[in-house]
């Protein structure tokens, strides 16, 4: 039997990457540094998803003696995706919070943003929202 775990994704600031994720309604679940390894692992889940469906972010810590990772395009990773309750408020919050909303939810059920490092995030409508401004007039911007 196959269970799903988690999806993991690097990070260069696990701080603005978390509360990107608050914003969508996910809250830090258990964390794990790891002096040896020089990592750190952040787990986040929706409420009740806990050990469910969760989002694992490894932040690798700089060298001693070099420069921190840096991530472009997410090393080609597709994009999570998150059932949210009202995708106009989350939207907005997320606006709000200097984050750009790529796909606008135009339709009252599909927005793109992206998270610190440049990794994609669907947010799907539970059930329909009716369009409404300023959401269904805006185009996209850039890619997601």
């Amino acid at each position: 039997m196959t269970k799903y775990l988690h999806s993991m994704i690097r990070v260069s600031d696990p701080d603005a990457t978390v509360a990107f994720f608050e914003l969508i309604g996910l809250s830090e679940v258990r964390r794990f540094d790891s002096e040896k390894g020089r990592f750190t692992l952040i787990f986040l889940a929706a409420p009740g998803e806990e050990g469910v469906a969760e989002v694992e972010l490894t932040y690798n810590w700089p060298p001693e003696d070099g420069e921190p990772e840096a991530y472009s395009g997410g090393r080609n990773f597709g994009h999570l995706a998150y059932r949210v309750e009202n995708i106009y408020e989350t939207c907005q919050r997320l606006a709000d919070a200097g984050h750009i909303i790529h796909r606008p939810p135009r339709d009252g059920h599909m927005a793109f943003v992206k998270s610190p490092d440049g990794i994609s995030v669907e947010l799907l409508q539970e059930g329909r929202l009716e369009p409404a401004e300023p959401w269904a007039s805006m185009e996209n911007v850039g890619n997601w």
